[in-house]
Formats: C-alpha cells, structure tokens, sequence
C-alpha cells in the first residue's frame, strides 16, 4: 500500500467542521500555511561590532581627504579640485563598502590633485596680485 502525502490540519476559520467543534481542513504536504522566519526576529540582541564590521581590526580605515579636497575647492583651479572631491567622496564610499586597496588608491588620487589643485591656485593667486600691484605702481 502506498502512502498518502496529504493530512488534515486543523485551522481557525474555516466552514467545515468535524463534529467536535473544531475547523479542519485538508492540504497536501507541499502547501503547508507557515510564516516565513525574519531575520530581525531570529536574535532580539545586537550583534557586536566586531561581527557586523567589514573592516578587520588590525586595519585602519583608509583617510579619505574629504576635508583638504573641500578647501582646494577654494582655489581658482576648477576642473582639478572638482575631480579631488569627486575621488574623496568615491574614496569614503569605498571604505564604507569594505574595499579598503579601493578607498586608499582613491584618496591618494584625492590627496595628490587636491594638493596640486592647491598648489597651483596659490600659484595663480600670487601672480594676480603680483601682476596687479605691478600695474597700479607708476615711476
């Protein structure tokens, strides 16, 4: 004899019922009713920090230069000091995704055009005022 894979399970409000008072109904082994587990309920604690990192801990977050690519912003050396920040912003979203090579080669790139972004902005500066002076001066 060959065994059936359906049962009766008995389910709060259904029509039919069995003669005691209870609601019952008839499903087959594949379509079983069950909430699906969440994973929020599994665990009420919080997981340490340790275990929800992705940065290991002999590793230091990789700087991103966020705060010198903002100031280079200041110098009249436009396209270079908008790439700088561009590079620390995709610097910061790197190491906040773990990939800490990705967020270093960025922020070097970040630091390296914000510093000459710097550089030459000085540069600029001090020959505008320079030139300026020298112009407004007559012998």
């Amino acid at each position: 004899l060959r065994g059936s894979k359906s049962f009766t399970a008995a389910l709060p409000g259904e029509a039919e019922r069995n003669g005691h008072g209870l609601a019952y109904k008839s499903v087959s082994v594949g379509h079983l009713e069950v909430a699906p587990l969440s994973p929020s309920r599994l665990s009420l604690g919080r997981a340490s920090s340790t275990a929800t990192s992705t940065v290991p801990p002999e590793q230091s977050r990789p700087r991103d230069y966020l705060v010198l690519a903002i100031f280079s912003c200041f110098c009249p050396v436009w396209p270079i000091n908008i790439v700088a920040l561009v590079f620390s912003i995709m610097s910061r979203n790197s190491g906040q995704q773990g990939d800490i090579d990705g967020a270093r080669r960025l922020g070097r790139m970040a630091r390296l055009l914000s510093i000459v972004s710097i550089v030459l902005g000085t540069i600029i500066i001090v020959l505008y005022i320079s030139l300026s002076i020298k112009g407004n001066i007559s012998f």
